[in-house]
């Protein structure tokens, strides 16, 4: 495969309009919020939803979630050691293998990191060219909580209703958020990584909703706006990944004093000398 030729930078702005798009397993699963009052979702979550688009696509992911798993192994180590075979005993062989088999790991890299019972284990690590934030709010959220039941007792002779038919159920108005993210050439090298995975990520960001509905989030209810997609004239860059992210402006629109829709916003970019992002919507 072809190197990477370019640095990448990417910003993605979207919505969520009364959804919950990650919840606090800690918090009640209330919408992740951070002290300030800012919506937020996880890298691990946005990195879930990259790998299941992928994957939708027929790309082959080594971590696959388990109400969306494509094969037979129920855990990692049973996945690696099938697939891998031999070359878990060499970790040259674990890591040009294992980046050539599955995309999410040459993209957001892996640890390899597994007990060897009466043989050595194996402890090889391989660092990703992608790297994405998390994505906050614009603006401080509003969480909305409901006290919902259902019409039936989970257990029971059915004669009166038991405790488990009584729930809360969380969801943000509404929420304008943004995440940014990076490729490294220089990392993309080491893993195999090239332009057309770099095409394959760029699309999996514009769908990352696809497929995605559930009761917490209903179809239609998280909407990607815009995706930016810097990409530099060389391997090193001609700016800072920070620098080109700073150039993203979203910002409220005259009198609109509680946003409500995208529409309320308006998005734009402070364009660098020689280097204009593509912008992408659906």
């Amino acid at each position: 495969m072809a190197a990477l030729k370019n640095k990448i930078d990417f910003a993605l702005v979207f919505s969520v309009k009364n959804a919950n798009p990650n919840g606090d397993p800690l918090n009640g699963n209330i919408p992740r919020t951070t002290l300030d009052g800012y919506g937020e979702l996880s890298d691990v979550c946005l990195k879930r939803k990259i790998r299941n688009r992928l994957q939708d696509a027929g790309e082959n992911i080594f971590v696959q979630s388990d109400d969306y798993r494509k094969d037979d192994y129920r855990s990692l180590r049973s996945r690696a050691e099938a697939v891998l075979g031999k070359a878990m005993k060499n970790e040259t062989e674990l890591h040009e293998l294992a980046n050539k088999t599955w995309i999410d790991v040459r993209s957001f890299g892996q640890v390899f990191a597994f007990k060897g019972g009466d043989a050595k284990g194996v402890s090889v690590g391989i660092r990703g060219p992608v790297t994405i934030h998390p994505a906050f709010s614009i603006d401080p959220i509003n969480v909305t909580s409901l006290q919902i039941t259902k019409s039936v007792s989970g257990e029971g002779d059915g004669t009166k209703r038991g405790s488990d038919t009584m729930g809360m159920k969380h969801s943000v108005d509404f929420g304008m958020y943004a995440t940014y993210g990076s490729i490294n050439p220089q990392l993309a090298e080491l893993t195999g990584f090239d332009d057309t995975d770099a095409d394959k990520i760029k699309h999996a960001l514009l769908h990352i909703f696809d497929n995605d509905a559930s009761s917490a989030r209903p179809e239609g209810s998280m909407e990607v706006i815009k995706l930016f997609w810097w990409k530099h004239n060389s391997k090193s860059g001609q700016y800072s990944a920070a620098k080109v992210h700073r150039t993203l402006k979203i910002t409220k629109k005259d009198g609109v004093s509680q946003a409500k829709s995208a529409d309320d916003y308006t998005i734009t970019t402070d364009d660098l000398p020689d280097l204009a992002p593509e912008v992408l919507s659906f």
